[in-house]
């Protein structure tokens, strides 16, 4: 990848003295944090996020004179959370098409990368883009890449990132990777050792730039900033940082030193965000699943077909799915939730429907004798299932309602994809520049376990607490 020494100022005209991102005073940026050396998490920085598209959108903010927040998030959601206005920018090498122009304001590029072919080192059936055809391919599915790669007749294997391309590379489960020649030589530099190589170029140059939402007024600030730092030298400064052909900037750390170092920033993010979400989710599940549990047994067939409908829509569709509609697609209709918030509320209904059945057959299978008892003593509808009827229930209920909050304790890791950084989206930072992923993906598995070991024990003890509430 080279800076571009000069570009024509097309859309770099001021509009009527209207600044939106000095108006807002923040330049919100979404990125990747796991693409080195373009947008990644620096372990020699201690693991801030950092890369030539990090530092141009730096720069460019301080050139506003406005502050810079980042927002991570994966390549595949890059654009549906830039619609749904969770970031103003994306800064993570946006290649200019035709189709991108028809759909997005792009500034200036700032950037031209230069494509190439990788494959392992023992493979010399590919030497160019014509021997792709009828050849796996591991790309992000949206990337210019993938379609390059697509359009040579390649059958692409979706993966989330060229970090992951490259390790599926290395096992022998596709052929070739497309990508930029700068992404392969910052690998080559971190691992000198790797049975890889590049079979030869895709004969064309792209230009990065800034992506912002069609018609959204930023594109005359965008594009004077970055005239101005192509100017001053910055860009050039930056790129000599980030893209110079000898990489290797430190010595590479070991793999039982990379855990050492990182033992303690999983251990927060499961702490910070991880437990807690499980915790919150999981308590407003549980009243979210006994309104609806009653509901279901309710005589009342609104009532009852109202808790079918919510049950079947919960039960009949992914989590993955009802994360995304709730973060992304929910800003359409003007309803805009924090990351966290809205992991919560996904989360909480995913609890609710499942365990709303949960809680209805643990009533059912509580002896009908026990409500004539409570019929016999005075005892109401209300006080009958207060005193009576749920406590016996719980205890029949507690074994597969733990296994919902176990399972909710794996689920957290895909609230990675709605840009909550918790357990398994750290790991991810830390493994993208390292290429170590069986290290860092090991860990975060060892911390999963622990936790559900730790709720497994705590189920133990609780349901002896129970025992006094089971009919003899």
């Amino acid at each position: 990848m080279t800076v571009i020494a000069g570009v024509a100022g097309c859309g770099t005209s001021k509009d009527a003295g209207t600044d939106p991102i000095k108006a807002a005073g923040v330049l919100r940026v979404g990125t990747e944090g796991v693409y080195p050396p373009y947008s990644f998490h620096d372990p020699a920085q201690g693991g801030q996020l950092a890369g030539y598209d990090v530092d141009v959108a730096r720069a460019v903010a301080d050139k506003l004179g406005v502050r810079v927040e980042f927002v991570e998030t994966s390549w595949d959601s890059i654009f549906a959370a830039l619609e749904a206005d969770r970031f103003d920018i994306v800064a993570n090498e946006v290649t200019i098409t035709d189709e991108r122009k028809a759909k997005y304001d792009l500034s200036e590029p700032y950037s031209i990368a230069e494509g190439v072919i990788v494959t392992r080192a023992d493979d010399d059936s590919i030497k160019s883009l014509t021997d792709l055809k009828g050849k796996r391919a591991a790309q992000s599915p949206t990337s210019n890449w993938a379609t390059v790669a697509r359009d040579a007749g390649a059958e692409i294997v979706s993966v989330d990132g060229f970090a992951q391309a490259i390790s599926v590379l290395n096992d022998g489960r596709v052929d070739a990777v497309v990508n930029d020649s700068l992404s392969v030589l910052a690998y080559q530099a971190e691992h000198p050792d790797a049975s890889i190589r590049v079979a030869g170029t895709t004969g064309e140059q792209s230009e990065q730039a800034f992506a912002a939402r069609k018609a959204s007024g930023l594109l005359p600030e965008l594009n004077r900033a970055l005239e101005e730092l192509r100017a001053d030298g910055t860009l050039s400064e930056i790129s000599h940082k980030y893209l110079d052909t000898d990489l290797s900037r430190s010595a590479p750390r070991s793999t039982v030193q990379l855990i050492l170092d990182n033992l303690w920033p999983l251990a927060r993010a499961a702490i910070e965000k991880t437990i807690p979400l499980t915790i919150i989710s999981f308590v407003i599940g549980l009243v979210i699943a006994l309104v609806v549990a009653l509901a279901r047994l309710s005589s009342n067939v609104l009532l009852s077909g109202l808790a079918r409908i919510y049950i079947s829509l919960i039960r009949g569709t992914p989590l993955l799915v009802q994360l995304f509609l709730v973060f992304y697609a929910l800003p359409q209709i003007g309803v805009r939730i924090d990351p966290f918030p809205a992991a919560v509320i996904a989360f909480s209904l995913n609890v609710g429907g499942y365990a709303a059945e949960i809680i209805r057959s643990a009533i059912l299978s509580i002896p009908k004798g026990q409500w004539e008892a409570a019929q016999t003593i005075g005892l109401n509808y209300v006080d009958t299932y207060r005193r009576i009827i749920l406590p016996q229930a719980t205890r029949v209920a507690v074994p597969p309602l733990s296994n919902t909050l176990i399972s909710l304790v794996k689920d957290t890791s895909l609230a990675s994809t709605i840009l909550v950084t918790e357990l398994f989206r750290t790991a991810q930072n830390v493994a993208a520049p390292t290429f170590e992923f069986f290290a860092l993906y090991g860990t975060a598995a060892l911390y999963y376990w622990i936790i559900c070991l730790v709720l497994s024990f705590g189920q133990s003890r609780f349901e002896r607490r129970l025992e006094r509430y089971v009919a003899r």
